[in-house]
């Protein structure tokens, strides 16, 4: 099979979905033409319907009609069984530190990016010979198709200063999420005592799954001092940022 030309450099494509930028590089077969478009719209599409369904911020989503009491799960769209189920896996792993459900409020939001995100990649997945990387948020998933193409070189922001870079990773297919304070500050707590955890900057995790990824990042970085060896004992890839900016590499 003849490999196909990879355009020099990607197209991209923006879009503010979620409360937040989503953007998508494309090269290959397939970057600007109807299909791209099509398959760009397809996962925006998802991303649009997850907001509508799991929005905390939104008192007419589901999620938020299921915590007023006014809906039972079991009348709830599928993904919120799915999405709950992982919520609930993370906190018995995490011993607690990890909770959609804090404070008497239900807020699965820890999970629904990289959850939701993962979703929306099956629509660029049928594009034939083309590479995608989307991000959300500084969360992405990437995919390469042919061993003679370069990996995506994604960089892992200081948590001081979000100009600067800690470490370059080179990533071919699969997921890379980071959880921590650059952009929205001391927004993870550790759900046992809803304070934020001392002493962390950022916790970055690669997996095949940006589910996985997003939702480990997250449950370590709430665990705080902890959270390399709970990563370790996963047998996670990432890298853990403290506030000082020591680094200290997993897996």
């Amino acid at each position: 099979m003849t490999a196909p030309t990879v355009a020099p450099r990607p197209a991209r494509y923006v879009e503010h979905v979620m409360g937040m930028p989503i953007s998508l590089a494309l090269r290959g077969r397939h970057t600007t033409d109807a299909r791209a478009r099509r398959a760009w719209t397809g996962a925006l599409a998802v991303l649009r319907e997850a907001d509508r369904v799991f929005s905390t911020y939104r008192p007419d989503s589901v999620i938020s009609r299921l915590d007023r009491g006014e809906l039972d799960e079991r009348d709830c769209p599928d993904g919120i069984g799915e999405v709950l189920a992982i919520g609930e896996a993370a906190r018995r792993d995490s011993g607690g530190a990890f909770d959609v459900r804090r404070a008497g409020r239900l807020d699965p939001s820890g999970v629904v990016k990289g959850w939701a995100v993962e979703r929306a990649a099956g629509a660029l997945e049928a594009l034939p010979d083309t590479d995608f990387c989307l991000s959300a948020g500084g969360d992405l998933t990437c995919r390469t198709l042919h061993p003679d193409d370069a990996p995506w070189r994604i960089g892992i922001e200081d948590p001081r200063d979000p100009r600067r870079f800690v470490a370059v990773v080179p990533v071919r297919t699969g997921a890379v999420a980071t959880s921590g304070t650059a952009h929205r500050g001391a927004h993870v707590v550790d759900a046992r005592t809803g304070l934020p955890p001392a002493g962390l900057g950022s916790v970055t995790v690669l997996a095949p799954s940006l589910t996985v990824a997003d939702v480990d990042a997250t449950a370590a970085y709430a665990l705080g001092p902890g959270a390399a060896d709970w990563l370790t004992a996963r047998g996670r890839t990432g890298l853990v940022v403290a506030a000082d900016g020591a680094a200290t590499v997993v897996g």
